[in-house]
């Protein structure tokens, strides 16, 4: 009969502490656990690593946090704006790095994709394409021309969805989209809290010729209620340093180019 790896036996044994703490404490960082655990903090990273890879926690820049459920929050735009504000005006600054002049983009609703329109306002000859009816006030007085879709208003998100935003966005075609999430797990895909509004980015995707997600390192290990596509749909990912080492490798692995800003 073959005899149990003792080594691995006690490996088991901490991860499953580990996810033990983490649950009561909402957060474990990588000095305490390997003060705890007499262990290198090299050996507590392959545990919070292993432990991510297994979806049982997500991985963050020095420790590690519960895997959230994004499917019940639908945060208002305003809310969602006074979150990561560095980051995301980083993420805008190196997106709009990414337009020429007399391109069209297209822009989907959200806090960080409304940040990535103020970064533009300086363009010349720009066409953007929104569904967002506070990035078209953004946009208002400026040399661009903007191209808002009908549909029925969401008032969180100012956004408009629907028949009437996709049959809009069949029309056109864009040189690039710029995505924001709600969620990004590499496994399953990006997703968004509203059915409607995966459904108009989708549409989105079919009509850009390269497709970029916007997002903060917060929203990777998260899961929304609506899938909008796997991630191998996307060319490329613009996001902030704290992303962890598995999701980097995950969209590396995928072929997808990613910029850390």
């Amino acid at each position: 009969m073959e005899r149990a790896d003792p080594h691995r036996i006690l490996a088991e044994e901490r991860r499953r502490q580990i996810v033990d703490m983490l649950n009561q404490h909402g957060k474990v960082l990588v000095p305490n656990l390997a003060k705890k655990f007499s262990a290198s903090q090299v050996t507590i990273r392959q545990d919070l690593e292993a432990l991510h890879g297994q979806g049982l926690l997500h991985r963050t820049h020095g420790g590690a946090l519960p895997v959230r459920s994004a499917a019940l929050l639908d945060r208002a735009l305003p809310e969602k704006e006074k979150i990561f504000r560095r980051e995301k005006h980083r993420i805008a600054v190196a997106a709009a790095r990414l337009v020429k002049e007399r391109q069209s983009v297209v822009l989907d609703s959200g806090s960080t994709t409304t940040a990535v329109a103020r970064a533009l306002r300086n363009f010349r000859q720009l066409t953007i394409i929104t569904n967002a009816v506070n990035i078209a006030a953004e946009l208002a007085g400026t040399s661009i021309q903007v191209i808002l879709t009908g549909g029925i208003l969401r008032e969180n998100s100012f956004s408009l969805i629907g028949p009437l935003a996709e049959d809009a966005l069949r029309r056109l075609s864009a040189d690039v989209l710029f995505l924001g999430v709600d969620g990004f797990d590499v496994n399953f895909g990006l997703t968004t809290p509203n059915l409607l509004e995966a459904k108009v980015n989708r549409v989105m995707m079919q009509i850009a010729r390269r497709r970029v997600v916007v997002c903060d390192s917060s929203k990777f290990g998260s899961r929304s209620l609506s899938l909008i596509s796997a991630p191998s749909a996307i060319h490329q990912v613009i996001t902030d340093r704290n992303i962890s080492e598995s999701d980097l490798r995950g969209l590396r692995d995928l072929g997808i180019e990613v910029s850390l800003v």
